[in-house]
């Protein structure tokens, strides 16, 4: 018969009492622990997995939010210490002028002396200026000094393209990478401009007249020191730079971004005066802050994406800004900020694949120069086609004018369409 072998057991004393212990080896092995998947970062998880991706931007989202401050604010303290919406106005338009002239010559400072020898001395004489301005509207100085001190204000540096000329310096090689960076400073400039009024507008009326424009300049001063405190990301300045100016290298961008910048500015113009006109003016805000959301939300949708070509993108757009236009026809509310809401949202793949055309096209060593006059011509857009509109409105109504906006994106799709765009990279400006 076969035996089975028996394993001797282990024998051990404890005090006077002999056990035996049964051998390690004839236990019941424990069954392994599952090993748990580890699910990959999604796109934005290995953007800000590249060192002091986190500590920059930080900075950058504190100093953005005046951006969409300052201007509700200087209107809603001018006018309410002064009682004349005309001088409010006209002190903002005065202040948007004098930045046109002197931001671009700011970022090439930038540029050449690096971020943060310009853009904090830059940002002091700003905030020097709006103190100036809360003064002045304060002591019932003459008119003449609210121009100069919101013409100060110009030198503010251009935080959203010091910012992406950080990503850019960083993700070399890296298009895809540096696509869904564009995608999130663009969505960073939704928010700012969402947030920003509503904020400026609550802390005037819910605190006092001046407390919109004093919390606009603590928070820049705050975000450009601790934007500028994170050296290591910063790209190195380029003192020496030759080369084709970006005035030539954008020649054909700058017109585009100009009839952008008219289109945002007769919508929004249009809008608030067709609500008004329809009763629904305190909703002007939140269909214009949902309009925004939904630009930001796709902006940041977009940065997961594969990139498409810019006449792509603005095809879509013009066949969106269009929506507006039959929505107002109704009279009703909903259809109006459905309509404002995919407006919005087309409009994010056009900036962020726009800006990237800026980043491929401007000479290196000059790109935050090149983002400074784009934002400048989208500013002189705003301005234009807010001026048209307020006269089509007195002319022609609350609904007709929704065509403004649409031609004008009719018109970004014919200068568009014109170019034979290369696919977008990052790596063209840097040499």
């Amino acid at each position: 018969m076969p035996t089975t072998p028996i394993t001797p057991a282990r024998m051990t004393v404890t005090g006077a009492t002999l056990v035996l212990a049964a051998d390690p080896a004839l236990r019941p092995s424990r069954a392994p622990r599952p090993v748990r998947s580890v699910r990959s970062p999604g796109p934005y998880g290995r953007l800000f997995a590249v060192p002091g991706t986190r500590g920059f931007t930080t900075g950058n989202l504190i100093a953005r939010l005046p951006m969409g401050m300052f201007g509700i604010s200087a209107v809603m303290m001018i006018a309410g210490q002064r009682g004349s919406y005309a001088l409010a106005g006209a002190v903002v338009a005065a202040g948007l002028a004098a930045t046109a002239v002197v931001a671009p010559w700011t970022a090439r400072l930038v540029d050449r002396h690096g971020q943060a020898r310009v853009a904090v001395p830059a940002t002091l004489v700003a905030v020097l200026g709006s103190l100036s301005l809360v003064v002045c509207v304060r002591t019932q100085a003459p008119a003449w000094t609210l121009f100069a001190s919101y013409a100060a204000t110009a030198t503010t540096p251009n935080i959203g393209g010091m910012s992406r000329a950080r990503w850019t310096h960083l993700l070399k090689g890296s298009p895809a990478e540096h696509h869904t960076a564009m995608s999130f400073e663009q969505a960073a400039d939704e928010l700012a401009y969402m947030l920003g009024p509503v904020v400026a507008a609550f802390l005037c009326s819910a605190a006092f007249p001046e407390a919109g424009t004093l919390a606009g300049a603590l928070l820049l001063l705050t975000g450009v020191l601790v934007f500028t405190a994170h050296r290591a990301t910063e790209p190195p300045p380029s003192p020496a730079v030759r080369g084709a100016s970006p005035l030539r290298t954008l020649k054909w961008l700058l017109p585009l971004f100009f009839v952008l910048g008219t289109m945002f500015g007769s919508l929004e113009i249009t809008s608030v005066a067709h609500l008004g006109s329809h009763g629904l003016g305190a909703l002007s805000g939140p269909v214009l802050a949902l309009q925004a959301a939904g630009s930001c939300a796709a902006g940041l949708l977009y940065g997961t994406l594969r990139p498409r070509g810019l006449p792509t993108c603005l095809a879509a757009l013009a066949a969106a800004m269009t929506l507006p236009w039959a929505a107002a026809a109704t009279g009703s509310l909903v259809p109006l900020a459905l309509a404002l809401l995919l407006a919005g949202m087309a409009t994010a793949p056009v900036m962020v694949t726009a800006m990237s055309r800026i980043h491929a096209v401007t000479p290196p060593g000059r790109l935050n120069e090149g983002m400074t006059l784009a934002v400048t011509a989208i500013f002189a857009g705003i301005a234009a086609g807010s001026a048209t509109a307020g006269s089509a409105i007195d002319h022609l109504g609350t609904t007709a004018p929704y065509a403004l906006p649409a031609a004008a994106a009719l018109l970004a799709l014919l200068l568009g369409a014109r170019r034979v765009l290369v696919p977008v990279s990052c790596t063209r400006v840097v040499p």
